[in-house]
């Protein structure tokens, strides 16, 4: 099957061929596939999110022109939220121009998860972040200790100079 038979079969109503979408989409590699796949972590059934997340853990870098819709996806609360910071992250400097919803996902999100991988992703993309630092500096003081840290250490990189 094509890429765009398997994009049509992952948002069928049939369970089956959503799963078989996923699993060929793994075997074949998913970087056309990022979007739909990051929604697919959110699906009712378990084995198809188990896929859709193997799928993306095999992934580098998505193709650059995800980036908009992957910011999208940060506004949402779990997995899709938490590919979308992971990928975004993925990016490096490269995702520096979503610094800022990044931020906001920091600050923002009711997801923890998200928050830190967000916080993660910022510090990946380093000293062209600097639109989240205001985020980042109010989280380092937030209650959870591994967001605090995150935050600290994203903060960190952005700001070096070396």
């Amino acid at each position: 099957m094509d890429l765009d038979g398997l994009l049509a079969a992952l948002g069928s109503a049939d369970v089956a061929a959503r799963r078989a979408a996923a699993e060929a989409l793994l075997a074949e590699g998913a970087a056309d596939a990022v979007i739909p796949l990051a929604r697919a972590c959110r699906d009712p059934d378990e084995q198809l999110r188990e896929l859709a997340n193997a799928a993306l853990e095999d992934l580098g870098p998505p193709p650059l022109d995800t980036a908009p819709d992957l910011v999208e996806l940060l506004d949402q609360t779990g997995p899709s939220a938490y590919w979308a910071a992971t990928l975004l992250g993925r990016l490096e400097a490269d995702a520096a121009p979503w610094a800022a919803p990044l931020g906001k996902a920091v600050a923002e999100n009711s997801d923890l998860s998200v928050r830190q991988r967000a916080a993660w992703a910022l510090a990946k993309i380093g000293p062209g972040a600097e639109a989240a630092i205001p985020n980042l500096e109010a989280a380092c003081q937030d209650a959870d200790p591994r967001l605090s840290r995150l935050a600290a250490d994203a903060l960190q990189k952005i700001t070096s100079t070396t």
